[in-house]
């Protein structure tokens, strides 16, 4: 059986000196931050190498930002900065006034996983994600979409984070390679992929049709 490849998404650590902030300066950032100040000059030399190094969104740059440097600084903050210095555009779009949308969710990491296939030039490719982290616990290429790689990347998860802490949940499309395509009137199904994960304790639960899982 093909061994699906293990991911590491650690960002790298910084090179120069804005490494972490000590126990007095992050006191300072936070009592700045709930008092609504201007960004320091330290705070704004973060974000502008941030943004250098690793390329990415206001969103995104927050969870580096308090990952690698330390400290955290919310994204309102980091985009209304970055437009300032020209280095994110404004999406008129995102002006615009929508329904609010509750995205399902966990707030602890590893109880709840998604699951999806995509295909790459011919290549088969399967991940799960963790809901609350976003980050990806196994994933795989495979010369085929089907149950059977499907149980062996969950299989994966199970050697790799069982230890840790057990799934209880599981987020999937309703694809063929989980069985859930055979859903009758009443929502009930049954395939190999749901009895498989069921004797691991993990719950299976189907996202409906025509709704995406998730942003990946």
């Amino acid at each position: 059986m093909y061994s699906p490849k293990k991911f590491d998404l650690k960002y790298p650590q910084p090179t120069d000196g804005l490494r972490q902030t000590d126990r007095e300066e992050d006191k300072v950032h936070r009592e700045a931050q709930a008092e609504g100040k201007e960004l320091s000059e330290k705070e704004k030399e973060i974000i502008r190498e941030a943004k250098a190094r690793y390329r990415l969104g206001a969103r995104r740059l927050e969870k580096v930002i308090e990952q690698v440097y330390g400290i955290h600084i919310p994204h309102n903050r980091i985009h209304k900065y970055l437009l300032e210095e020209g280095l994110a555009k404004e999406e008129p779009r995102k002006k615009r006034r929508r329904k609010p949308y509750i995205r399902y969710e966990r707030e602890c990491s590893i109880s709840a996983g998604h699951i999806d296939w995509f295909d790459k030039d011919g290549i088969k490719f399967c991940a799960i994600l963790d809901d609350a982290s976003r980050k990806i616990l196994a994933a795989g290429e495979f010369k085929n979409a089907n149950t059977e790689n499907s149980i062996a990347l969950v299989d994966k998860l199970v050697e790799d984070y069982w230890g840790i802490m057990p799934l209880e949940e599981l987020i999937s499309d309703n694809g063929s390679e989980f069985g859930a395509h055979r859903k009758n009137g009443k929502k009930e199904w049954d395939s190999r992929f749901k009895r498989h994960i069921g004797s691991l304790g993990i719950k299976l639960i189907t996202s409906r049709i025509k709704h995406p899982l998730d942003e990946w």
